[in-house]
């Protein structure tokens, strides 16, 4: 089945738009197991504006909490109890799935993101900006997968081009680049659709 976790080097880099346009590319389901935060409203919105992707192929989270910080804190603040059995992954395909922030974020106090990854088994694809600080970040990412023998799709640059950095993390990282979504002016459902059409190939992706 054709199904991948996009996970990323750091939060607010960009995972969400980067999701939004493979799910309605690739006419994926899209599932975002825990979301923190409900003042920015919830990423599956912006999956279903940006991506175009019809709501009942949206799946509803396993933990909607209302403080915006790490989900193993916002669960504590929130006075819930993440149970790691409601996180297994949905039997349906094509499915791109969303973590949050970096692979190494708590989802408890003993269980990060990169280790439940780990239990999916499925292709992680890596979302890396291309400024400063990207290659020792994006090297790290993939250590702490590789570290969980979490199978490795790709990298999806965001940002401006900087040939030498991403070919550098590719090289030493082992992995391949995927594409790199240009900075858009305007974020509008049809200038992503067109920027993803532009940067990336479907058939790495199916």
């Amino acid at each position: 089945m054709t199904r991948f976790v996009v996970t990323g080097t750091d939060t607010g880099i960009g995972k969400t738009v980067f999701s939004a346009a493979l799910t309605g590319a690739i006419g994926a389901h899209y599932w975002k197991p825990i979301q923190s935060g409900r003042d920015d409203g919830a990423d599956h919105d912006a999956v279903i504006e940006l991506g175009g992707v019809p709501a009942e192929r949206v799946l509803p989270e396993a933990y909607f909490l209302e403080t915006p910080c790490s989900p193993h804190r916002a669960a504590e603040i929130d006075g819930v109890a993440i149970d790691l059995a409601r996180l297994a992954l949905p039997e349906v395909a094509p499915l791109v799935v969303e973590g949050a922030g970096g692979a190494l974020v708590p989802v408890t106090r003993s269980t990060t993101y990169a280790d439940v990854f780990a239990w999916w088994n499925i292709p992680a694809i890596i979302v890396a900006r291309t400024s400063l600080g990207t290659i020792n970040h994006t090297l790290m990412t993939i250590e702490a997968l590789r570290a969980r023998a979490v199978p490795i799709h790709g990298v999806a640059f965001v940002g401006d081009e900087v040939a030498d950095s991403q070919a550098t993390i590719c090289a030493m990282g082992g992995v391949r680049q995927l594409g790199r979504l240009p900075r858009l002016e305007t974020l509008t459902r049809a200038s992503l659709a067109a920027a993803f059409a532009g940067a990336f190939a479907l058939a790495d992706f199916s």
